[in-house]
């Protein structure tokens, strides 16, 4: 009999994190969350007087820094408790009072970026002369007025921010259809029959280790796509073309520009990134593919088998304790600092990890100025789970060393370097298991297999997104109209051109764009493969230099926000202008492949 799944309030408190750590009672949430509203004038008396001098800028700046170090935690302390029971009526209702606050506030303060971008010329340079305090500000500063060219007149933007529901319909209409809408027929497998959902298919059938389930449900899956393609084409159409509208009526030279803008990256290194890993990543892909068909004994390879398991009787289990104490030891290299908020992450409750009705699903880290990360996953017992946790605690570890470090406002880096802490995590975990399983060839094959699930996740899966928004934001430019047939053509090209006739691709592969979200963020898919490429270059370099390349990526996490992400990337040994760090990062995946075929042919 299945066991039924526990209810929130029935769960161990030691496998919850430490909500009290933020507010120690509900009551004292709510009073912080009215003490924002009051809150507003401390920074609104300013409005209209930025023009006063250096000293005006920098009080209303400060009042600001003020009032979003209260808004952190009462945003997460929502964020938290309807993440971990989102059927909980008090937990929704809660929730629904911050986006409605956070809106407003946000409306009472949006005077501070029109104000400073109409001073005159010059003004911000002289007041940062002249005034010492407010150099703390001045990235924010000079950032805010590289947007100067592309800023409207501040009635238009004032309109423009009013529509700002109105901006993101496409991604919400996206969201609901994907979860209320969408019907999918029951699918027979080996005589048996199975309900298929969203979620069922991505999280378990597409996974399967039977052939006949992955493929079965993957035709169920698809014919229900089918049905929505045309509305779902015409809402993806909407979203380009907000875009590409925006970015010539703010007078951008295109719309991957404007889209690269608050990610700091140059056009070339963004066209580097989406080159070189298809051009160079293909020949090794096909290979692993052409392996998995041989070793799987499928018939053919098709896109319904790509996430097959490669070795599916081998599923290494731990506990939560055990895989706590590996982690610990694989990140020690790291020095004692790190290794101590590791610890702090593991044992003082950061990490939210029973499974409960109304959780969240997958993992995130949060990271609140003024306390520590908070850490959502679903421990199952798989040692699988250990890289999630590292990964998770890579973003906890860098937050927490950015916010220590740094105010308020310069903690946050690029989402082109964000996800280089936490793989730098699954680097070293794996590193330090296959020294630990030398000897242990099969232990060896699983670790490889985890890793090349990283770089499948970022290399292929989110690239060969961002290939596809690369195409659809081309062909927009020029006019093409964004029909079905259009998407399915361009996902059909972009797949063909990496997978070649290693993997026999149909219609459900072109479909695949119906899939993902990340598609209505900008460009963000891409950015996976660059935190990846950077983590994969350090640490292979802590194995060769050792000490200075650790000092180097510590300081790289405490600096935040303070620097681009190539500046943050080249302190810490990587230079992200050049195609060379991609072209080795790819060809470490080349080698890893190469060790699982050899293992194959040994073992024959």
């Amino acid at each position: 009999m299945a066991k039924s799944r526990l209810e929130r309030h029935e769960v161990p408190v030691e496998q919850t994190w430490k909500v009290e750590d933020l507010f120690e009672t509900t009551e004292d949430w709510e009073q912080a969350l009215k003490d924002i509203e009051d809150s507003v004038p401390t920074v609104t008396q300013y409005k209209g007087k930025l023009h006063e001098g250096s000293d005006v800028l920098y009080n209303c700046l400060e009042a600001q820094s003020q009032l979003q170090e209260k808004i952190i935690p009462v945003a997460t302390y929502a964020n938290l408790r309807s993440s971990e029971d989102g059927t909980n009526p008090d937990n929704q209702a809660n929730s629904g009072k911050v986006a409605s606050t956070l809106a407003q506030v946000g409306a009472s303060l949006s005077f501070f970026d029109s104000e400073v971008l109409a001073l005159p010329e010059g003004t911000i340079e002289k007041y940062l002369e002249e005034n010492e305090d407010l150099k703390v500000y001045e990235n924010l500063l000079k950032e805010l007025l590289e947007y100067k060219p592309y800023t409207l007149s501040p009635e238009t933007e004032e309109v423009l921010a009013s529509l700002s529901e109105v901006h993101s319909a496409p991604y919400t209409i996206y969201q609901r259809s994907k979860s209320s809408d969408m019907q999918f027929d029951n699918f027979k497998a080996n005589g048996e029959e199975y309900s298929n959902s969203f979620a069922l298919f991505e999280d378990e059938y597409e996974l399967s280790t039977d052939t006949d389930v992955r493929r079965n449900a993957y035709k169920s899956f698809v014919s229900t796509l089918k049905q929505y393609q045309n509305t779902y084409a015409a809402t993806y159409a909407t979203e380009v073309k907000k875009q590409v509208q925006l970015a010539k009526v703010r007078g951008y030279d295109n719309v991957t520009q404007m889209l690269l803008q608050p990610q700091k990256v140059t056009e070339e290194m963004y066209h580097n990134q989406l080159d070189v890993i298809q051009r160079e990543l293909a020949p090794h892909m096909r290979r692993f593919a052409k392996l998995k068909k041989e070793v799987l004994g499928l018939d053919k390879m098709t896109f319904a088998d790509l996430k097959a398991p490669l070795d599916p009787e081998f599923n290494p289990t731990t506990t939560y304790e055990e895989v706590s104490e590996t982690i610990l030891e694989a990140l020690s290299v790291m020095g004692p600092e790190y290794t101590e908020i590791m610890k702090k992450g593991l044992t003082e409750r950061w990490v939210d990890y029973a499974d409960n009705v109304g959780k969240a699903t997958g993992a995130f880290c949060a990271s609140p100025y003024g306390s520590h990360p908070f850490i959502l996953l679903t421990w199952t017992g798989a040692m699988r789970g250990g890289f999630i946790l590292a990964h998770e605690l890579g973003h906890a570890g860098h937050f927490y060393l950015a916010n220590k470090n740094q105010r308020v406002f310069n903690t946050r880096p690029s989402t082109y370097f964000v996800e280089a802490p936490s793989t730098m995590n699954e680097m070293l975990l794996a590193d330090h298991l296959l020294e630990k399983h030398s000897d242990d060839d099969r232990m060896r094959r699983w670790i490889i297999l985890q890793l090349l699930g990283t770089y499948y996740h970022n290399f292929v899966t989110h690239l060969l997104e961002g290939e596809f928004q690369r195409r659809v934001y081309n062909l927009a430019e020029q006019g093409v109209p964004l029909t079905a047939n259009t998407l399915k053509e361009q996902k059909r090209e972009a797949l063909a051109n990496f997978w070649g006739d290693a993997v026999e691709l149909d219609e459900g592969a072109e479909l695949t764009w119906m899939r993902q979200p990340h598609y209505y963020m900008g460009l963000y898919p891409y950015t996976y493969s660059a935190g990846l490429t950077a983590s994969t270059l350090v640490s292979q370099m802590i194995k060769e230099e050792g000490q200075p390349a650790i000092d180097r990526w510590l300081d790289v996490l405490k600096a935040g926000g303070t620097k681009t992400p190539q500046e943050l990337m080249k302190y810490a040994g990587v230079d992200m202008t050049t195609p060379e760090p991609i072209e080795k990062a790819v060809a470490h995946v080349g080698s890893l492949i190469d060790e699982l075929v050899n293992s194959y042919e040994t073992a024959k």
